[in-house]
């Protein structure tokens, strides 16, 4: 069998870019059903794209490779795609765009998109071996116990990441590009909670509040959910991607409240109240409860000096918790890392070193924020490789 472009990987990227390579194109994927990274988003809703998706919004060793296929290919883009295809979304929050109705709309668009482009699909297939001669890739797949040899002039590596692995997820791309002389950079999860080993917030698990959490110079403000194990909720699963085990984050519980000024009112006005009943007002009861102790928190508010209040109201604004590690591959949302991008053509997505390899996706150096933005990688990623591979002569 002997085609244009065979793509490995049939996940967001994957399907995009076949989508967009034309005829003489085969997407493959050992699962039995694609896009189950796309099933599974957003509660089953898939948050698809994000409206403010800027190269900002993005992490990786070359802060500037991911500009040029986000450019080309937009999130207003991707926009018109879903509209063209009647599926009804709206934005939840923070410009995050979501199905209404469910996720599996996204895949079978894609999957209409493939089919329109004349490209081909195979499901349950394994990939045994592969070669280049030089000039092309010779791949044997095993497919319903069947082996096949596939003659490619172009190869596109598009199985994501280490990212949730009873997914299916593995190293393959990894193994693939590091074969062909592409560099790794280092790998660990992103968009993960963070763990504390004696399980200090356990008590207060189920407990969600606004906060502004920050690390290493970077801060998100946004909801922290106390779990059995430690911190998630989307202000921790984005600032962990800006962590590194061993270091420090702080959390103020107080983003966007003038507590001092409360409690100086509330002594004049309610003197015989409860320190803590007059924290509840401002936090959750159960978190003030367990605060409590360690700030402490006795008394009523009439007997607070100013200093003392400047005490408490600082410690809430700074609170600094030293996680001892994350949840890991088994619920990271992305796999921050990868195939390094110095040696990749930020227009094309293919080697500068091996004509007709082409990276993209989760697979390469390139992670955004929480809230869609990776699926916008994947398009754009995947519309540069597959419009490129294409074309290539």
């Amino acid at each position: 069998m002997e085609i244009q472009t065979l793509i490995l990987g049939a996940g967001a990227a994957g399907m995009m870019c076949a989508a967009h390579a034309g005829p003489s194109t085969l997407v493959i994927d050992h699962a039995k059903a694609p896009g189950e990274k796309i099933r599974i988003s957003g509660g089953g809703r898939c948050n698809f794209t994000n409206m403010h998706t800027d190269p900002t919004r993005f992490l990786g060793t070359n802060p500037h490779f991911h500009k040029s296929a986000l450019s080309r290919y937009t999130q207003w883009d991707f926009l018109d795609l879903v509209d063209r295809y009647k599926i009804a979304w709206h934005e939840k929050t923070l410009g995050q765009l979501f199905c209404d109705d469910k996720a599996t709309q996204i895949v079978k668009m894609l999957r209409a998109e493939i089919a329109r482009a004349g490209a081909e699909l195979w499901l349950g297939t394994t990939l045994v071996d592969l070669q280049h001669d030089g000039n092309r890739f010779t791949a044997t797949l095993e497919r319903d116990g069947m082996r096949h040899t596939v003659m490619a002039r172009n190869l596109v590596l598009a199985t994501g990441g280490k990212s949730i692995p009873k997914m299916g997820a593995t190293g393959l791309s990894y193994e693939i590009a590091r074969r062909f002389g592409h560099a790794l950079t280092d790998t660990r999860p992103g968009l993960v909670p963070l763990t504390f080993s004696d399980q200090r917030f356990a008590p207060l698990s189920g407990v969600a509040t606004p906060v502004a959490v920050s690390a290493n110079g970077t801060q998100f403000d946004e909801a922290l959910l106390f779990t059995h194990r430690g911190l998630s909720g989307p202000a921790i699963l984005q600032i962990s991607s800006y962590w590194s085990e061993g270091d420090p984050i702080a959390v103020n519980l107080l983003p966007d409240q003038d507590l001092a000024t409360t409690l100086r009112s509330a002594r004049t006005a309610q003197g015989k109240r409860k320190v803590t009943t007059a924290l509840a007002e401002a936090l959750p009861e159960r978190l003030i409860a367990y605060l409590a102790p360690e700030l402490p928190l006795q008394g009523n508010v009439g007997d607070l000096s100013d200093a003392r209040i400047d005490e408490i109201t600082d410690a809430l604004r700074n609170w600094v918790l030293k996680p001892t590690g994350s949840e890991g591959y088994r619920t990271a949302e992305v796999t921050l890392g990868g195939i390094a991008t110095d040696r990749i053509d930020s227009r094309t997505m293919m080697s500068r070193d091996m004509p007709g390899l082409f990276m993209i996706g989760e697979a390469v150096d390139v992670t955004g924020w929480l809230g869609g933005y990776n699926f916008q990688w994947a398009w754009s990623s995947g519309v540069a490789a597959g419009q490129a591979a294409r074309e290539r002569p």
